[in-house]
């Protein structure tokens, strides 16, 4: 049929008569389409299944850890006070640096104190010598009773002269006892070894019982951390005891490990030696507290730290890399490899971190093989290849 249209084609161009010509023009046209024909591309063989690594899981005790944010809080932060009025005269030490327990910080004008106890000293003097001379009286009377040349009354007076003067000694020593203290209180010292904090007084202020605050002295050594637990998460780990899927460590002896903004972990461990047993309604959670040696003085009081509390163990625990775990709109989800060599979804429950893992709470079991590099290739229900890490090309990379 083609030939013939090919070979009206030519009559048309060529002579009538010139029918050889026209069937040579026609066989010449129908070569190329019929090379053209020979020539079409093949079909293309389907494309190879997508190469994956997969994770066989292997259930194992695993060690927890939580994290939290704390406070550094200074375990003994005493204010300094004047225990007495009067004018301060000078400031002692120098803002913001450590005293030592026992160093002067604070001197008021001691001489209005210092007469007040030379006063009370002279009072003492003065009741002494009249304590000496009712028992002089009575030293003379006590002869004369017995040989009835005075009545027992008179014995009884200067026997009430002696008792009284011995009170008044007692009471004139008192002062002087007093009087004594409140010119040692001229001179304030450093309750305990730490940091200063600023003088509020300045030198020749009146210092009386309305602004006795003169600074404050934080310790250092040992150093309180402060950090707090959720209810949601206090409750969940007690279930999680209850249940065994979470171990104390032997005798309840957290390690606690000091993470500083920088990211650097503070060298000493500390251990948890308080927890408040009332719930805090302002902000949801219990307060724990921790103790640091801090003979260095690196921590100070009010760095904000990250908390890790160590020692728990989560006993035949199954994790898996935090890049294998996927979240969608039906929560998380992992690819894995089923017995027939096919990728499938499995939705899963997630708990805490450890590292670069995830635990996994449920959805997956021992024996399972959870796919963790070549996920963007996967479509459910496709035949995959599984090759090792080493041997994975770009199709194994995530």
């Amino acid at each position: 049929m083609y030939l013939r249209s090919l070979v009206s084609l030519c009559r048309a161009i060529l002579p009538v008569s010139d029918g050889a010509a026209a069937r040579r023009c026609g066989l010449a046209l129908l070569a190329p389409l019929l090379l053209l024909a020979g020539c079409s591309k093949p079909k293309a063989p389907p494309p190879p299944p997508p190469e994956v690594t997969v994770l066989k899981l292997e259930p194992r005790d695993m060690p927890v850890t939580f994290q939290f944010v704390g406070t550094t809080v200074s375990s003994q932060q005493v204010e300094v006070r004047a225990r007495v009025q009067g004018f301060l005269d000078e400031r002692l030490y120098q803002e913001g640096s450590v005293v030592t327990k026992g160093q002067p910080l604070f001197r008021m004008d001691p001489k209005p104190f210092q007469a007040r106890l030379d006063a009370a000293r002279a009072a003492l003097a003065e009741q002494k010598a009249r304590l000496w001379t009712a028992q002089a009286n009575l030293r003379r009377i006590k002869p004369l009773v017995k040989a009835k040349a005075v009545s027992e009354k008179d014995l009884d007076d200067a026997q009430g002269r002696v008792n009284s003067a011995q009170a008044a000694v007692a009471m004139a020593r008192a002062d002087v006892q007093s009087a004594e203290l409140d010119l040692g209180y001229t001179t304030i010292y450093a309750p305990v070894t730490g940091v200063s904090s600023y003088a509020r007084i300045q030198n020749g202020a009146y210092v009386n019982e309305l602004n006795s605050l003169l600074t404050y002295v934080a310790q250092l050594d040992p150093m309180w951390v402060d950090f707090s637990i959720s209810e949601d998460q206090m409750l969940s780990l007690r279930r999680q005891m209850e249940k065994k899927q979470l171990l104390r460590p032997e005798n309840g002896k957290y390690e606690v490990e000091l993470v500083m903004a920088d990211g650097s972990v503070y060298p000493q461990t500390g251990r948890i030696f308080f927890r408040d047993a009332n719930y805090s309604v302002k902000t949801g959670t219990f307060l724990l507290r921790a103790t640091f040696d801090n003979a260095k003085g690196e921590l100070r009081p009010g760095q904000f730290v990250r908390v890790r509390v160590k020692g728990a163990i989560r006993p035949h625990a199954i994790v898996v890399p935090q890049k294998a775990v996927l979240q969608g709109a039906k929560g998380f989800f992992v690819w894995i490899v089923d017995a027939d060599g096919k990728a499938q979804v499995r939705t899963v429950e997630v708990g805490d971190w450890h590292g670069d893992e995830w635990f996994i709470t449920s959805g997956l079991s021992a024996g399972d093989r959870v796919v963790t590099d070549g996920i963007v290739r996967l479509a459910a229900n496709t035949p995959v290849r599984i090759v090792s890490p080493e041997n994975s090309g770009p199709a194994g990379k995530p």
